[in-house]
């Protein structure tokens, strides 16, 4: 952002001295927007997940980018996971079901990192389940 502030500024004077004063006012609109952009993308970059199984209890703990946490507990006998797929693109959604009630997992995930996820979770379910 500094540098960016910093190239608005030298240019915006040039313009500034060749009479073209609207063009300033346009780069400042430009470096704000950028700058709300990036507040924008930290803001949701906070979000995160946390998915912690043991042979008793499999726990997801959901936090938004606005801090609110949401937290479900299953029983790791009476769980299924769902994958949802798409030939072209892989893994579309991720989905722990128990008792009626289902919660998304993974949704922020790329392609990639879903498989490695949906892999390690069910084997890991899989052994808790087990015994």
């Amino acid at each position: 952002m500094g540098a960016l502030l910093f190239g608005w500024l030298v240019t915006g004077v040039v313009f500034l001295q060749h009479g073209a004063w609207p063009v300033f006012g346009f780069f400042g609109l430009d470096v704000l927007l950028v700058y709300l952009a990036f507040k924008a993308n930290y803001r949701s970059a906070r979000a995160h997940e946390e998915v912690s199984l043991s042979r008793t209890s499999l726990d997801i703990r959901k936090t938004a980018p606005s801090g609110r946490t949401q937290s479900h507990r299953f029983n790791p006998f009476w769980t299924r996971f769902s994958v949802a797929r798409h030939d072209e693109i892989g893994i579309t959604g991720m989905t722990v079901e128990a008792r009626g009630e289902a919660v998304a997992i993974g949704g922020f995930l790329n392609p990639d990192d879903r498989e490695s996820f949906a892999t390690a979770f069910s084997r890991a379910l899989a052994t808790a389940k087990a015994g």
